[in-house]
Parts: C-alpha cells; sequence; structure tokens
C-alpha cells in the first residue's frame, strides 16, 4: 500500500449511512435482531447436525457447514457495522479492513460453489436413489467440501490484495457500511479496469459457473419428477429439493446483480441495501426455510431439546 494513500496508517471510514442518523437507530435494531436470530438458527442447525445420529448424512453435512458459512459471512462485517450504527466513531483499521474484505470474498465464494454442492447431493438423492450412498460416499463428500473452501481462499487471496494496493490518492471515507470490493475499487485515483475485469473473471467462474451446475442438475431433477406416477412421490421429492431452491434463489439473486456487472453499475444505496439483504437477511432465513420444510430437522431439534432437559 503507497504511503500516499494513508489509510495503511489512519485506516478507513466507513460512510455508511451516516448522511441519514433516523434511518442507522433503526438499521441498528433491525440488523441487531436479525443478526441474533442468525447466529442462534445456525448455530442450532449445526448442533443438531453434530448431536444427532439420524442426520449424518450427507445432505446434513452439506447443511452444517452452509449454517458455518452463514455465521462466518455475517460476523465477518455486522458487529463492525453495529458499532458503527451506535455511536459517531465510523472508522475501521487497515488491517480490520484487510480481514472484512477478505473474509467476505472467501466465505462468499465457498458458498456459493458449497450451494452447487448441494445441488449435485439433491440430484443423486431423486435421480439416482438407489445408488445414492454409494455415489455420496464420506471421501467424496469431504473432497466436495475441500475444493469449496480451497476456490473460495483462491479468489480471496488474489482480490484482497489487488483491492487494497489501487491508488486512492489519500481518499479513506469508504461509500458503504463495510469494506466491500466493489466500495472499494471505486475509490480508485487510478485506472482499476483491470482489476474490475479480473474481478468479473473471477465472479463468472465463481458464480456463473456454479449457478450453471445448479440448474442443471435441478432440469435432471425436475424430469425425473415429472416421470414419477403418484402424487405423494412428487410431493415428497419436490420437499426434498424445495428448501435448497428457496437458498439457491435468495443468495444468488443478490450477488448476480452485485458482481455480474462490469465496472459494479449498481447505484450505491442499491449496493447497500443488497449487500445487507445476502450478508443478514439471507444467514437469517435459511436456518428458518431448512427448520420450518424439513421434518427430519424438526425432529431433531425437539430428541435433542428433550435430551436437554
Amino acid at each position: 500500500m503507497e504511503k500516499s494513500n494513508d489509510s495503511s496508517e489512519y485506516g478507513f471510514i466507513l460512510v455508511g449511512f451516516s448522511d441519514r442518523p433516523k434511518l442507522e437507530m433503526v438499521l441498528f435494531i433491525v440488523n441487531f435482531t436479525l443478526y441474533s436470530v442468525a447466529v442462534l438458527g445456525n448455530s442450532a442447525i449445526i448442533l443438531v447436525c453434530i448431536l444427532d445420529s439420524r442426520l449424518h448424512t450427507p445432505m446434513y453435512f452439506f447443511l452444517a457447514n452452509l449454517s458455518f458459512l452463514d455465521l462466518c459471512f455475517s460476523t465477518s462485517c455486522v458487529p463492525q457495522m453495529l458499532v458503527n450504527l451506535w455511536g459517531p466513531d465510523k472508522t475501521i483499521s487497515y488491517a480490520g479492513c484487510v480481514v472484512q474484505l477478505f473474509s467476505f470474498l472467501s466465505v462468499g465464494g465457498v458458498e456459493c460453489l458449497l450451494l452447487a454442492v448441494m445441488a449435485y447431493d439433491r440430484y443423486a438423492a431423486v435421480c439416482r436413489p438407489l445408488y445414492y450412498t454409494v455415489i455420496m460416499h464420506p471421501q467424496l463428500c469431504l473432497r466436495l467440501v475441500a475444493v469449496a473452501w480451497g476456490s473460495g481462499l483462491v479468489n480471496a487471496i488474489v482480490m484482497s490484495p489487488l483491492t487494497m494496493t489501487l491508488s486512492r490518492c489519500g481518499q479513506r471515507r469508504v461509500n458503504h457500511f463495510l469494506c466491500e470490493m466493489p466500495a472499494l475499487i471505486k475509490m480508485a485515483c487510478v485506472d482499476a479496469r483491470a482489476v474490475e475485469m479480473l474481478g468479473f473473471t473471477f465472479a463468472i467462474l465463481i458464480v456463473l459457473l456454479p449457478l450453471t451446475l445448479i440448474l442443471v442438475s435441478y432440469g435432471y431433477i425436475a424430469a425425473a419428477v415429472l416421470r414419477i406416477k403418484s402424487a405423494a412421490g412428487r410431493r415428497k421429492a419436490f420437499n426434498t429439493c424445495s428448501s435448497h431452491l428457496t437458498v439457491v434463489s435468495l443468495f444468488y439473486g443478490s450477488i448476480i446483480y452485485m458482481y455480474m456487472q462490469p465496472g459494479n453499475s449498481s447505484s450505491q444505496d442499491q449496493g447497500k441495501f443488497l449487500t445487507l439483504f445476502y450478508n443478514l437477511v439471507t444467514p437469517m432465513l435459511n436456518p428458518l426455510i431448512y427448520t420450518l420444510r424439513n421434518k427430519e430437522v424438526k425432529g431433531a431439534l425437539k430428541r435433542v431439546l428433550g435430551r436437554q432437559q
């Protein structure tokens, strides 16, 4: 980082919603509530998947990983955001900004790929039920999760230094409530098109490619469901996939709008609220979606809670 930027010494100022003081207090209350629900819900999913032996299957192994990712995703920025919303101090240290950006890029990339892995798991369960345990054996599950984590880390290892080392000519004000890549790139006082295009290329590999795999998997699943003659069989197959489809729609919809536009043409206000959505609302909704629509998880929760009494 060049000394002329001053950010390595003094850090950054997260502007966030400081131009709307009344909105800040409302957002503090709403975000604190959503974050608390997200932490409790995802922690409960992880504990249930570990403690209940009936959930020691590939589907719930991936679900526990998704809940862990959602915890990391929210915790990477929400505590800092709550501090900034509560008081007049809007600063974040340079190191804190680096950690936030790296966490955001890595965990976001991992989640995109993990959702594709979960779609493949659903494809194997619906389209190849007799061979499911052979296809989704424990070693393959571990390898798939390792590939997802590795790819997300590579994305962060490449893009974080490139983003942070862009010259900003002393500019320290980040027009966002967190150190997110589009906001940091917009602060550059040099030509950042090469960094933008590299980020766009990574987005194709980490966002669009997994989404394509998800759509192909669900194409096969839809064809298999239509071949099922009984209404009960079709309903069971639909229930098996509906929770995952809902989560995919919520997460990918906002991510694609944010990151799949060259030059990041979305407005700053749109960017802030979309980031709030996939960083806070989606992690809060995921446990509710999987719990409310899944009898096995609800049954496991009752068994675990009953065991504690």
